[in-house]
């Protein structure tokens, strides 16, 4: 059998395959996340996380899942995620310390750069999955920056975070979107699982005494009476969208405060 023959036995590593095929739950070889990298977004180097290229990630033993490799927030998103939260974090008044709170860690990835970026930062992050849990917690290890990882769900364990009198908290909301995006009508924020908009009540009923900046990961189409009820959650807001893939189609930030204003 010729090498072109064997290229076309081995299914496309796409989102599909990933995301919800035989790939889910399996840790993925070095030469699958660069397949998915290829075959998705013809760039093996795709998949970049905490600062390095699959290559470097893999050596120092960091592994994915399938549905990760896909639902991971990749470098260059992440990296401008972070700059922009300590754009806003940096205009605080009275600055203190910050912490970081990601409720949906999956890698961390995002979590991460907001640390590199928010000086005196510490993180923390919640992971309902015991599997997910378990392989981040892995990778974490072989990282330059600490992040408490917890296994949970963060609404029961919400009780559980304590916060020092000088900090601030910033927290990373990235649920699950599910049937929330819409390629039509766009990304309907109260359809998140759990809803954005229950999320940043949450937060600002448990820490109302605490000065908060929420940054939303959100997709470039919108609904708009959900944008609308989000920004009414909050005192102060500025939505910035990214530019790393063709129009109508790029990621985006939704950067809001509770309880003071930039």
């Amino acid at each position: 059998m010729n090498e072109r023959s064997k290229e076309s036995e081995t299914p496309l590593h796409d989102r599909a395959l990933l995301l919800h095929g035989a790939k889910r739950n399996q840790l993925l070889t070095f030469e699958e996340v660069r397949r998915y990298g290829s075959d998705s977004f013809s760039d093996p180097d795709f998949v970049r996380l905490y600062g390095m290229k699959p290559a470097e990630w893999y050596a120092r033993g960091v592994r994915l899942l399938g549905r990760t490799a896909v639902e991971c927030t990749r470098d260059a998103v992440a990296d401008r995620i972070g700059q922009d939260v300590a754009a806003v974090a940096a205009s605080l008044p009275a600055p203190g310390r910050w912490i970081v709170v990601d409720p949906f860690a999956g890698s961390c990835n995002t979590l991460y750069w907001i640390l590199r970026h928010v000086p005196r930062s510490r993180g923390i992050a919640f992971e309902f999955d015991p599997q997910v849990f378990q392989l981040t917690k892995q990778n974490l290890a072989a990282l330059d920056r600490a992040i408490d990882l917890k296994c949970g769900d963060y609404g029961v364990m919400l009780g559980q975070l304590h916060t020092a009198p000088d900090e601030a908290m910033i927290v990373f909301v990235a649920p699950p979107w599910g049937t929330a995006l819409n390629e039509m009508e766009g990304l309907d924020l109260r359809r998140t699982e759990p809803p954005i908009t229950k999320i940043i009540a949450e937060f600002g009923d448990a820490f109302a005494a605490r000065r908060i900046l929420f940054a939303v990961q959100v997709y470039e189409k919108l609904d708009k009476e959900s944008l609308a009820e989000v920004h009414g959650k909050l005192d102060w807001s500025d939505l910035k969208i990214y530019d790393f893939n063709a129009a109508g189609r790029n990621h985006g930030v939704l950067l809001g405060t509770r309880g003071w204003t930039p």
